[in-house]
C-alpha cells in the first residue's frame, strides 16, 4: 500500500462513513429481498396462475445469478470502481425491481429476477471489500460490524417484512419498495464515496472462455443441488449437472492459473490465512442459512403459523444480534481474532443443537434460548473470520478476495440448503414407518408424542390398523415424522459448525501495515 493510500484511508471522514452507509444499504435491500420474496410464493403462484413445481424456480434463477455474480465483483472494481460499480449495480438492481413488480406473466417475472441476481449479486462483496478499502484497521472493526449486521439481520426480518406487505398490500410492493430507497441510496452513494479513475481498458485483456467456464460451473452446480432433494442425488439429470459444474470448474481453475489477468485472482487461496477464513464462511452459510430455513419449516408445516407470525418469533434472533454488536466491535480490537472466532463456533454450534430436541408441541418460549445464543454468537462468526481472511491482503487483491470470501457463505448455504432438504424429506418417510411399528408395539412414549390417548393405543397394538382410526392417525404420525427429521437436520447443522472449530488454531491473523 502506498503512502498516499495510507493517508487517504485514515482521513476516512463523515462523507466516507455515510458514503458506506449508503452501500450497507443497498446491501441490506438486496439480501432483504430474497427473504421477503420467500416469504410470499404462494401470492406470487397464485397470481400468475404457475404450477407449484415451477414457482421456485423464481428464487432459483435470483440466487443462481446472484452466485455467477459474487466472484466477478474484483474484475467490475477494476473497471468500474467501487464507487461506480456500487451505484451501477444498485441502480440496475432498482430497475429490474420495478420490472418485476410490473410483470404480467412467469416468463416476464423470471427475467426480472434474474436481472435482479446479476445486479444484487455484487453488492455483498462490494461492501465488505470497502471495508478494508476506505478505512485505517482502527475503524474496520467497526466499519465492518456495521455490514455484518444489515448482512445477518436482514434474513430475520425478512418474514416479518414479507408477512405483512402480502397481508396489507400485494405481491407487487415486495418488489416497488426497493424503488425509492434504491435511487435515493445510488444517488447519495455517487456524491460521497471517494472518486477513482475508471479502468475500461481492462476490459481488453478479459477472458471470455474463462468467464463463460464460471458461470456455467456455479449455475450448473446451484441447479444441482436444488434438484437433488426432489430427483435424489444419483439421479442422471442431478449427476450431470454435479459433473458438468465440476468439469467447468477445473476449466476455469486452469485458465486462470496460465492467464496474467484471469477473471477471479484465485493465487490468494494459497495463503492459509485467507483460505481458512474461506471455510468458516462456507460453515457459517451453512448454519446462517439453514436456521433462517429451518424455522419457518417448522413453524410453518408443524405449527401452522402464517407468515407474520413466524417473522415476529424469528425476530428473538435480530434483536440478539444488535444487542451483541457494540460488544463485538470492541472485544475485536482488544483479543485475538482466533479466540473471538472459537468462542463464535463454539456458542453457534450450541444454539444450533439446543434446536435439535424440539416436539411438535415447541413454540416461542422453547425456542427463545437456542435464537438467543445464534444471535450473539453470529457477529463473532462473521468479524474476527473476515479479519483472518482479508485484512492481512494488499488493497489491490480485497476486491477479489471479498468476491471469493462472500461466494463461499453462500455456497455453504446452497449446499447446507440441499443437505437439510435430503435429511427432511428423505428421513421423514424411514421416521413415520418406526412410529406405526411402536403403535403396534403398544408403545406408550410413542403414543404421548403422537397426543393420543394411551387407551386407544391398547387397541392399535398387534395387529392391523383399522382404516377409520389410521385416518385419524397419519396426520398425527407425519407431523411428529417431520419434527424428528427437522431435528435430525439442526444436528447436522450443529455438527458442521462444530466442526470447523477444528480449523481455527491453523489461522494466522496480520494486521495491515497501513495501521
Amino acid at each position: 500500500m502506498s503512502g498516499d493510500d495510507v493517508a487517504a484511508r485514515a482521513r476516512a471522514g463523515t462523507a466516507t462513513w455515510a458514503g458506506f452507509a449508503m452501500m450497507c444499504l443497498g446491501m441490506f435491500m438486496a439480501i432483504l429481498d430474497v427473504q421477503v420474496v420467500a416469504t410470499s410464493i404462494p401470492a406470487i403462484q397464485r397470481a400468475l396462475d404457475v404450477s407449484p413445481d415451477r414457482i421456485s424456480w423464481i428464487q432459483t434463477a435470483y440466487l443462481t445469478a446472484e452466485v455467477v455474480a459474487i466472484p466477478l465483483t474484483g474484475l467490475l472494481t477494476r473497471i468500474l470502481t467501487m464507487r461506480w460499480l456500487f451505484v451501477a449495480s444498485l441502480s440496475l438492481f432498482t430497475l429490474a425491481s420495478l420490472g418485476c413488480a410490473a410483470s404480467g406473466s412467469f416468463a416476464e417475472l423470471l427475467s426480472w429476477r434474474i436481472v435482479q441476481g446479476l445486479a444484487g449479486g455484487t453488492l455483498i462483496p462490494a461492501v465488505f471489500s470497502a471495508v478494508f478499502l476506505l478505512f485505517p484497521v482502527r475503524r474496520q472493526g467497526l466499519a465492518t460490524t456495521l455490514a455484518g449486521v444489515l448482512a445477518v439481520l436482514a434474513p430475520t426480518v425478512g418474514p416479518i417484512v414479507g408477512g405483512w406487505i402480502t397481508s396489507t398490500w400485494s405481491w407487487h410492493w415486495l418488489f416497488l419498495i426497493n424503488v425509492a430507497p434504491g435511487l435515493v441510496t445510488a444517488a447519495a452513494a455517487s456524491l460521497l464515496l471517494p472518486r477513482e479513475r475508471p479502468q475500461p481498458g481492462v476490459l481488453r485483456q478479459l477472458d471470455p472462455l474463462g468467464l463463460a467456464a464460471l458461470a456455467l460451473a456455479l449455475s450448473a452446480l446451484e441447479i444441482g443441488l436444488k434438484q437433488a432433494p426432489d430427483d435424489g442425488w444419483l439421479a442422471a439429470p442431478v449427476l450431470g449437472l454435479l459433473a458438468l459444474a465440476l468439469l467447468a470448474l477445473a476449466g476455469f481453475v486452469l485458465r486462470s492459473l496460465r492467464r496474467a489477468r484471469p477473471v477471479v485472482e484465485l493465487t490468494t487461496l494459497g495463503e492459509r490465512s485467507f483460505a481458512l477464513g474461506c471455510l468458516l464462511s462456507f460453515v457459517l452459510g451453512i448454519g446462517l442459512f439453514g436456521s433462517v430455513y429451518l424455522m419457518p419449516v417448522f413453524l410453518g408445516f408443524v405449527r401452522g403459523h402464517d407468515a407474520l407470525e413466524i417473522g415476529e418469533i424469528m425476530l428473538v434472533t435480530g434483536i440478539a444480534q444488535l444487542a451483541t454488536a457494540p460488544l463485538a466491535v470492541a472485544l475485536e480490537r482488544r483479543l485475538d481474532p482466533r479466540l473471538l472466532t472459537g468462542a463464535g463456533f463454539l456458542v453457534f454450534a450450541t444454539g444450533l443443537g439446543l434446536s435439535a430436541f424440539q416436539t411438535a408441541e415447541t413454540d416461542f418460549d422453547q425456542m427463545f434460548w437456542p435464537q438467543v445464543l445464534r444471535g450473539v454468537a453470529v457477529m463473532f462468526c462473521l468479524l474476527p473470520p473476515t479479519r483472518i481472511a482479508l485484512g492481512g491482503l494488499a488493497p489491490e487483491r480485497v476486491p477479489d478476495a471479498s468476491g471469493l470470501f462472500n461466494l463461499m457463505r453462500n455456497l455453504g448455504g446452497a449446499i447446507g440448503l440441499a443437505l437439510i432438504d435430503t435429511v427432511i424429506y428423505g428421513r421423514a418417510p424411514h421416521h413415520a414407518a418406526a412410529i406405526v411399528e411402536r403403535l403396534r408395539q403398544g408403545d406408550l412414549d410413542t403414543a404421548r408424542a403422537l397426543g393420543l390417548p394411551l387407551d386407544q393405543v391398547k387397541a392399535l397394538a398387534g395387529g392391523p390398523i383399522p382404516p377409520m382410526v389410521q385416518a385419524m392417525v397419519q396426520p398425527l404420525v407425519e407431523r411428529l415424522a417431520l419434527v424428528r427429521s427437522i431435528n435430525e437436520a439442526w444436528a447436522l447443522a450443529a455438527l458442521l459448525t462444530a466442526l470447523a472449530l477444528l480449523t481455527v488454531p491453523f489461522a494466522r491473523p496480520r494486521r495491515d501495515p497501513g495501521a
